[in-house]
């Protein structure tokens, strides 16, 4: 148990200084969304308080979901063959699936609250429960992560990955943005907490469904 955690804080490891050696992904990112929120103070024109909060609401995951399909698509996809070849050799696919995982989980949790910051500071803040949005942000944060990065490794098989991956994540992903929509739209209003308990508990089964099929099926997918 203790090297499999030491083996995946390695892949972890080197995933972060992939991602330090490549910093112009990493702004190219934070680049996208100043510019998505900026483009939408000017289109909105929000100075004039045109911005009702569940267009607000809506744009932030639109935003918060074009970042993770930009940030995550590229997990198995930059990565060569050989190098697969030699991962192959040095851990088992539970530990390579779940280190993505986990990494895209964190790089999707500083892009969404920095998101958040940016988005709140520019558009205004309407959200009446911060902590339950909060909360929604990290939900959406994993089941991103989890599911993108298990979507990444199946078309990174294909010869047209990008058009693929589009394809294979809308089914995964509808189902889990209209559950994180409807969560933070209760956060918004300032609803009683215990109306989102369900949504929060669907969210939290969708997540742990996506973690579960990639540990079972990845395996499957690393040898071929």
């Amino acid at each position: 148990m203790a090297e499999s955690v030491r083996q995946m804080g390695a892949l972890m490891r080197k995933e972060f200084l992939l991602e330090w050696r490549q910093r112009y992904a990493l702004n190219g990112m934070l680049l996208y969304i100043v510019g998505a929120v900026f483009v939408c103070y000017l289109s909105f024109n929000a100075r004039r308080g045109q911005l009702t909060p569940i267009v607000w609401n809506t744009l932030f995951w639109i935003i918060l979901l074009f970042t993770a399909i930009n940030a995550i698509a590229k997990s198995f996809v930059q990565e060569r063959a050989s190098r697969q070849l030699y991962y192959y050799t040095l851990a088992s696919p539970q530990q390579i699936i779940l280190s993505k995982i986990l990494y895209n989980t964190a790089l999707m949790l500083v892009l969404a609250f920095l998101g958040f910051s940016v988005y709140a500071f520019v558009l205004g803040n309407p959200v009446n429960d911060v902590p339950i949005y909060m909360v929604t942000l990290i939900l959406g944060a994993i089941g991103f992560a989890a599911s993108l990065t298990l979507v990444s490794g199946i078309a990174s098989k294909a010869e047209n990955p990008a058009t693929l991956m589009a394809v294979l994540s809308f089914p995964i992903i509808l189902p889990l943005l209209l559950m994180l929509l409807k969560i933070s739209k209760n956060a918004l209003d300032g609803l009683d907490r215990s109306v989102s308990w369900n949504e929060i508990g669907t969210v939290l089964a969708i997540d742990a469904i996506v973690l579960t099929m990639s540990w079972l099926l990845f395996p499957f997918l690393w040898r071929s």
